[in-house]
């Protein structure tokens, strides 16, 4: 942190920027985020000299703690914004034209009063409840991708069943060489692995007044998505790290060597690439291993996972010509990056720690699935909580690897 900025107005900063998301608050953003990163490498020098002189001064240290926490915090704020980017690049840019305003109205009126229209009856289903409108859906769709790492990096699959069951090639064609006139007897033919992907269900049961619903300038709308995409990402982002597949999704890490569905996969389990040598820290050279790892074919979209204490104490390596591995955005749209890799910062992902796997990298568009179950569904209930209506609203997600040759861990040594 530059000696001028105090911490207070640094963290006063990230808000207002974060929630600003572009334009010239996160130009400025980005311009103290460099300024903070120079900072520092600045401060870094002094701490390498003070462990070359075998001396530690507190205030150095004290300095180093508050700048590093500060480019955490503009760094997140910039992954705030790209993230806001990415959700409206994946969504075709948010809420539009509303493409069923009969039905979208008659679901705003049973919404408000509990009015039942003729029209509302196409959001009924065998299963109860009334599919919320395109636009609700797609703008809980849009802040699932904005809050979701994993659903800005991995492949996303919508379904209309409860299950999606993919095959995998596991090669086996035999040929060989043969003369002009040779026999040509009968070859080995592939065989065929599959997985099924299924879903379990989300929900939340927001409630607000009748007097809330009766006041015309709440926005219906962006109420409900605040109060139901928080909640649905927390929860996806545990579960598409380590959910025990039980009702949720299977989150990567269970797939790795050793874990529950190491052998659930046709093509293995996803391989511990390096394991650290040290239990409480991971060095430069181990994070450079990690990346070869992986076969060179694979290289291309990876990128590094791990949660912000682990990139917190990463920030401070650097390679054999004194370079740090770690980089902050240049510009808007760019992540943070590690040895040229894009990072994603993923809360759900183990801290540094005994026989954790704090870091992974990889291609996780080409390595984990993520299937939806089309369609919010909201289920109006003014009865069980006078005087408040809930909002019992439910989404069905489903989650697993979908190929374990492009991902690999690093693994902490044991105690």
């Amino acid at each position: 942190m530059s000696k001028h900025m105090n911490p207070a107005k640094v963290r006063g900063i990230v808000a207002v920027r974060a929630d600003a998301g572009g334009g010239n608050d996160l130009k400025e953003v980005l311009a103290n985020l460099q300024k903070n990163w120079q900072a520092f490498k600045d401060t870094q020098a002094e701490k390498d000299k003070e462990v070359a002189a075998k001396f530690d001064d507190v205030v150095t240290t004290e300095k180093f703690d508050r700048i590093n926490s500060s480019v955490s915090e503009l760094q997140a704020a910039v992954d705030q914004a790209n993230a806001k980017l990415a959700a409206m690049s994946v969504n075709g840019g948010g809420a539009g034209q509303v493409k069923d305003k009969e039905y979208t109205d008659a679901f705003r009126a049973h919404f408000r009063k509990g009015d039942v229209q003729a029209s509302l009856n196409k959001g009924a289903d065998d299963e109860g409840g009334y599919l919320a409108p395109v636009e609700w859906d797609r703008t809980i769709t849009d802040k699932l991708v904005e809050i979701s790492p994993m659903r800005q990096i991995a492949q996303v699959q919508q379904i209309s069943t409860n299950g999606f069951r993919k095959l995998f090639n596991e090669k086996g064609t035999g040929s060989g060489w043969v003369g002009e006139t040779a026999a040509r007897p009968e070859t080995t033919t592939p065989t065929f692995g599959s997985m099924t992907y299924t879903t379990g269900e989300l929900y939340a049961n927001p409630a607000a007044t009748q007097q809330m619903l009766d006041d015309a300038e709440v926005n219906l709308e962006q109420w409900l998505a605040a109060e139901v995409d928080q909640e649905f990402a927390y929860q996806e982002g545990i579960a598409f790290v380590s959910g025990n597949g039980v009702n949720k999704p299977a989150g990567f890490l269970t797939y790795v060597t050793g874990a529950a569905n190491a052998a659930a996969h046709p093509y293995g389990a996803i391989p511990t690439g390096v394991t650290a040598a040290g239990a409480a820290a991971v060095t430069s050279d181990e994070v450079i291993d990690l990346i070869g790892s992986i076969p060179t074919p694979y290289l291309a979209g990876s990128r590094f996972v791990m949660n912000r204490s682990t990139i917190f104490s990463l920030r401070k390596l650097k390679d054999g010509q004194g370079n740090y591995l770690w980089q902050p955005s240049f510009q808007i749209g760019q992540p943070q990056t590690m040895v040229g890799y894009p990072i994603t910062e993923m809360p759900a992902m183990p801290n540094i720690a005994a026989g954790a796997f704090p870091i992974a990298f990889g291609n996780f568009q080409r390595g984990y699935l993520i299937v939806d179950r089309v369609g919010v569904r909201v289920l109006r209930d003014p009865y069980t909580n006078k005087p408040f209506v809930h909002f019992y609203t439910t989404k069905r997600v489903g989650g697993g690897l979908l190929n374990p040759e492009v991902l690999r861990v690093l693994k902490n040594a044991a105690a």
